[in-house]
């Protein structure tokens, strides 16, 4: 059985940062976050400073809520806008789609687009940032928007999202939604907006609590990428998780990592029920329906003949805010597919 992960550990320092554990905060800590729900029940959910967490082996130390705030990846630009703390977004970069509805009017929505994909160190600088959160960890490199310990020493904190640590101390094994949830609680902890944390958690967990999975026993292919060979979705990362619970049968459940190179061979032989199509702007859904139809080895399976395809936003696709979303519309569109 894995062990508990370091983030599952972190996530309990959130907690406490969050005013839910025994902790106390620091003289100088800023007011507590509350809301008129709180205020009538005399509860508050302080955010306290500074905040210090062990990152993918990387120590961060927040001592105030960040006010000049970089997102490289539509993940944790997401996340940004549906913790409330959009107003203090500087430039946001990597976009994978566009924003949900109900994002999409969120202060900060409109933020400065700084690069189509990973920005350089000098635009990051430019926008005197004093935190970056990314969504994948190899953001943080020379090439990239810098690495870390360079960007420490100009006083910038840098944050990766948790279920993107490539360190096997680090990475969820597998992913849960528990982990996502804990990855929200820290990133209100983080951002200094805790109240907004709890509340949207609890607000998912509901609505995780409430989807009626399929029972119709129906394997699937999470094609993400790729022509000559696919790029999918395999056992421990969010794509499983987020079949598992819509009630799917990952066909590349046996591989033990979040994603993998499958041949088109493979996918014909285990021979999915329905193909999961991930659309980004750089990888449309309808461009990886013309592969499939277009490939001999692909094109005689009864889901590509029959169109048995269901579609998720690739923002949806790793860890974050839309996850428990996907599972709802992953749900929804089964209902409407032909039968096997």
């Amino acid at each position: 059985m894995p062990q508990p992960s370091r983030f599952r550990a972190g996530a309990l320092a959130a907690l406490c940062a969050l005013g839910l554990g025994a902790c106390a905060a620091d003289d100088g800590a800023p007011a507590a976050e509350t809301t008129p729900a709180a205020e009538s029940s005399g509860a508050t959910t302080a955010a306290v400073f500074p905040v210090v967490l062990d990152n993918c082996g990387t120590q961060v130390t927040v001592p105030t809520p960040p006010e000049r705030i970089v997102t490289v990846k539509s993940s944790m630009t997401e996340l940004v806008l549906a913790l409330g703390a959009g107003d203090r977004l500087v430039g946001t970069a990597f976009s994978d789609g566009p924003l949900p509805e109900d994002l999409a009017d969120a202060p900060g929505a409109d933020a400065p687009v700084l690069s189509e994909r990973v920005p350089s160190p000098e635009v990051v600088l430019e926008t005197e940032p004093d935190l970056v959160l990314a969504g994948w960890e190899s953001v943080f490199s020379a090439d990239g928007a810098g690495e870390r310990p360079a960007l420490e020493d100009l006083g910038i904190n840098t944050y990766v999202a948790p279920s993107a640590c490539k360190d096997p101390a680090y990475q969820p094994d597998p992913l849960t939604f528990d982990d996502v949830f804990a990855g929200i609680t820290e990133a209100g902890a983080v951002l200094g907006t805790p109240y907004a944390a709890t509340d949207l958690v609890a607000e998912q967990r509901a609505q995780l609590d409430a989807v009626e999975p399929s029972d119709g026993g129906l394997s699937a292919l999470w094609y993400s990428s790729g022509s000559d060979t696919p790029y999918v979705g395999a056992g421990i990362g969010a794509p499983q998780m987020i079949m598992e619970a819509a009630g799917l049968t990952n066909i590349a459940a046996d591989v033990h990592d979040t994603w993998t190179s499958l041949s088109w061979e493979a996918v014909a032989d285990r021979n999915p029920d329905v193909i999961v199509l991930v659309d980004s702007a750089w990888n449309t859904a309808e461009h990886k329906k013309e592969v499939l139809a277009g490939n001999p080895t692909t094109a005689a399976l009864p889901a590509v003949q029959q169109q048995r395809y269901l579609v998720v936003p690739f923002a949806a696709t790793e860890a974050g805010v839309r996850n428990v979303e996907a599972v709802v519309d992953l749900v929804d569109q089964l209902a409407d597919l032909p039968t096997p």
